[in-house]
């Protein structure tokens, strides 16, 4: 149950693990303190004038001569340092005035209960130099204003204020140096968040810590080691596709001044078919490892443009845009790659296909949706393998080589998304290029 409260992001967690135990440890400083030494030396102050109060309140009722009374008065001052005064017939008020600081008022009023027996009144508030104390007897109530120095350790607030400000003074320099350390490694998460996007992030420098520093090289290296598998795949492809071109120029040149027979009919199906399966390697590898840099894209402009293409070569697709100005940071030539082939699928096995788009979250959608035989929901994830040729009434690859769905989800994961396939409302295929917006 703890782990729903606890903050997510590494800044959070790491302040949390700097800043709490500071706070703990100046609270429990702080607690110690008040409760042990400040408590302390203000309940022997108090104590100690408190027991004076008592003297001179006893030395009040033990006489009634003004002139003795007047003599206690005087004496109090000099030699205790106390102002008192007698009010004659008044009574004392019934609720104190208390400071908002409790620790005052409640030391103060332990020691004046233990040491006098008669009511008293006090007041910690109004007298910022002072401390009102006012002690009921028979015929009045005295007045005693001590210095409220002598009352209490008056350095208790300035502590706190000084406990308060080294404390936010650690923690915003923790703060700062926790938030350097924490960049260092958001620029290694955006760096290989956009390499995974099909962005290169060439100004990425390895800062921060060391350990950061080194994460930082090991993603250098390893982004420069796929970038290399890949130029060394896509060159094999094309060099293969460009060896395999030439016999089977020879051979379509052969066939071509031989006579027309079943036999030389059959070799030339399967010379075109060969030609096919060059091509389709070799588009396999372009659109994987396209030199295309990703730009903003207008996804509408981009599928308006397919379905005006598509509308000249003789078919229809129905298009229905959610929002208008949708954009997306993508390599145009090969996202348009990728959405033509989901379309021709769809026109070799449906009558309607319909291209549509829509927002979900931070994701933008390009929906292609036919009312064609469609394909078993258990066969979703088997038709994405290169190489797979579904022998159901639907098969996406029948005229290829299995790799239509491989190339459109490549090229999607390349950008940071993905595709997934669905049934459509029309009962057909319907499937779902998601890339972030």
């Amino acid at each position: 149950m703890l782990k729903r409260y606890l903050p997510k992001s590494l800044y959070a967690r790491v302040l949390v693990i700097v800043i709490l135990p500071i706070f703990l440890m100046q609270s429990f400083i702080t607690y110690v303190f008040f409760n042990r030494h400040w408590d302390l030396v203000s309940a022997n102050l108090s104590a100690n004038v408190a027991g004076q109060i008592a003297l001179v309140t006893r030395l009040f009722e033990e006489t009634k001569d003004p002139d003795q009374r007047a003599k206690i008065e005087d004496d109090a001052l000099k030699d205790m340092d106390i102002n008192v005064r007698f009010e004659p017939g008044k009574a004392i008020p019934q609720k104190d005035k208390r400071s908002i600081f409790a620790l005052y008022n409640n030391t103060l009023d332990r020691q004046l209960g233990e040491r006098l027996k008669t009511d008293y009144w006090f007041d910690t508030e109004s007298w910022p130099a002072y401390v009102e104390i006012r002690v009921q007897l028979p015929d009045g109530y005295l007045v005693f204003l001590p210095r409220r120095d002598r009352v209490f350790a008056t350095t208790g607030p300035i502590f706190v204020l000084w406990l308060v400000g080294t404390t936010v003074l650690l923690g915003w320099i923790a703060i700062i140096f926790l938030r350097n350390q924490v960049r260092s490694i958001l620029k290694l998460a955006n760096a290989a968040e956009a390499f995974g996007r099909g962005r290169d992030a060439p100004d990425f420098r390895p800062s921060g810590a060391t350990e950061v520093r080194k994460a930082g090289l090991a993603f250098i290296a390893m982004r420069e080691r796929i970038k290399r598998h890949i130029h060394q795949r896509t060159a094999l492809l094309a060099g293969v596709s460009h060896d395999l071109r030439t016999p089977l120029t020879r051979l379509k040149l052969a066939l071509a001044i031989q006579p027309s027979t079943p036999d030389t009919e059959a070799l030339r199906a399967d010379v075109e078919e060969m030609e096919h399966m060059v091509e389709a390697y070799l588009n396999f590898a372009r659109d994987i490892a396209s030199g295309e840099d990703p730009g903003a894209i207008d996804v509408g402009a981009l599928l308006k443009e397919i379905v005006e293409e598509t509308a000249r070569s003789g078919r229809t697709i129905a298009l229905d845009l959610d929002e208008d100005g949708l954009s997306i940071a993508a390599r145009r030539s090969a996202l348009k790659r990728a959405i033509n082939n989901l379309v021709a699928n769809s026109l070799s096995y449906a009558d309607n296909v319909r291209l549509s788009t829509r927002r979900d979250g931070a994701n933008v959608e390009i929906i292609v949706d036919d009312d064609g035989p469609g394909i078993p929901e258990e066969k979703y994830a088997e038709a994405f393998k290169p190489f797979t040729r579904l022998d159901e009434a639907r098969n996406l690859n029948r005229s290829g080589v299995g790799l239509g769905l491989s190339v459109v989800r490549d090229v999607a994961r390349s950008h940071g998304g993905d595709v997934v396939l669905d049934k459509a409302p029309q009962g057909g295929l319907r499937a779902i290029i998601r890339l972030p917006a």
